[in-house]
Order: structure tokens, then sequence, then C-alpha cells
């Protein structure tokens, strides 16, 4: 059984972190580029831009740096913080993920144990749930 959790982490009210402004900084990681890691998550830049400034606002030191076009061009780094966030939030999901296959597997295999032996189960019949009165 191949169980997949996705989940957050709320910092603040106004903040949360999950899949995808981790996967917005991981996009950033490799190409150095806001827009590029919006394009090559189909966001658009601005929202992009909000997530990421999201992300800054919630910790002391920002996660990422922009800097602006010209002469060298723009783009986009991870700060140390930023690297550590991917990490730490990452090693959580595989603890997670790992955590929740073995609970789920246990739980199918009580299932089946609780089916009745020997009977097809295209032939069991479904529980009718119980008539309310009106």
């Amino acid at each position: 059984m191949a169980a997949t959790v996705r989940f957050r982490i709320d910092l603040t009210t106004a903040c949360a972190v999950g899949p995808g402004k981790i996967a917005l900084l991981e996009a950033i990681r490799r190409g150095g580029s806001l827009s590029q890691a919006a394009r090559e998550l189909r966001m658009s830049y601005r929202r992009a831009w909000l997530l990421l400034e999201n992300l800054n606002a919630a910790f002391l030191h920002p996660v990422a740096t922009l800097s602006t076009g010209g002469r060298g061009g723009g783009g986009a780094r991870l700060t140390p913080l930023g690297t550590e966030l991917i990490a730490t939030y990452r090693s959580l999901e595989e603890q997670v993920e790992r955590a929740a296959r073995t609970a789920f597997v246990r739980l199918a295999r009580e299932a089946r144990a609780r089916a009745r032996p020997g009977t097809p189960r295209s032939s069991r019949r479904p529980v009718k749930p119980a008539r309310r009165r009106a």
C-alpha cells in the first residue's frame, strides 16, 4: 500500500509551510530565479513572489533573497535558513509518510482478517445505513 501524506506546518496564523512553498524554494535553488521557478511550477510570478514574501516575513531572517535585473541580470538564491527549512520539512515529511504507511498497512491487515474467510468479496452484501426517523 502506498500512502502519501501532504501536510503543512502553521508557523503563525498568517503563514504556513507546506508542499507548495517548499516546492517553490526547491525550484529557486535549482534555477536561481524566481520567475523561472514560477514558470516551472506553473504559477504567476506575482503568486510566487507573494508566497516567498510570506515566508520571508515569518522568520527573523529571509529564506531567500532576490536581486534586481541589470547588467549581471537578476536572480534569487536561498539563504542558509531556506536550505535548512527545505531539509527540515522533507525530513519530517519522510517520517510522517513512514508512520502513515505503517499505520495503514496494519489497519488494512486487520480489515482483511475481520472479513469472513472463504466468501468472495463480490458476494458480500454492503451494510445499509440505518434509517432516520422523521
